[in-house]
């Protein structure tokens, strides 16, 4: 027969683990997991907390070893879950992606979320997931638009210099 670790608490763990234990804004998760730490410490073996609680003895166990490692903050937080594989492969995403920013469909102006997913071979909710994501948004075009005024570089010093240096008691008007 296994016998699990005993548990040594402190009497600030002591404290705290009774008031999660009669917590009513607590989740209930953390209650429970304060009552199996409490009925171990008391010195009960897995399978008696389980059968006091009405959980399984593998629970009690892993919140033990939990707790035995880790004190409060490992009754605090699940442990972290691989998740589901994505079924998109990062290849693709990037693939995606650089052709989003790099290329024009053909007769077009910008992809649409339709004819991306024609092009690669995706759901149309998939690319846009996607391109939401990385904040992509092919439909708002950004640019700088250069003048094609000769002498448009001195009047940009002009009018930039009148703000860095504006003259002596001249009012300042806005235009906008």
């Amino acid at each position: 027969m296994r016998v699990a670790p005993p548990i040594a608490l402190t009497p600030e763990q002591q404290e705290a683990l009774e008031q999660c234990a009669r917590a009513r804004s607590l989740s209930v998760r953390l209650v429970e997991r304060a009552r199996i730490v409490l009925l171990a410490a008391a010195g009960k073996q897995d399978k008696d907390v389980a059968a006091a609680l009405g959980i399984t003895a593998q629970k009690v166990a892993r919140w033990r070893k939990r707790f035995l490692a880790w004190g409060m903050e490992g009754l605090e937080k699940d442990a972290p879950r691989p998740g589901r594989t994505p079924s998109v492969s990062a290849a693709k995403v990037k693939r995606m992606i650089q052709k989003t920013t790099q290329e024009k469909p053909a007769h077009r102006t910008h992809w649409s979320t339709r004819s991306m997913a024609a092009a690669v071979g995706l759901s149309e909710a998939t690319v846009r997931r996607i391109w939401h994501k990385n904040g992509l948004k092919p439909h708002l075009v950004e640019t700088f638009k250069v003048s094609t005024d000769p002498h448009f570089a001195e009047k940009l010093e002009a009018v930039i210099g009148l703000y860095l240096n504006p003259p002596e008691h001249a009012p300042v008007v806005n235009a906008s």
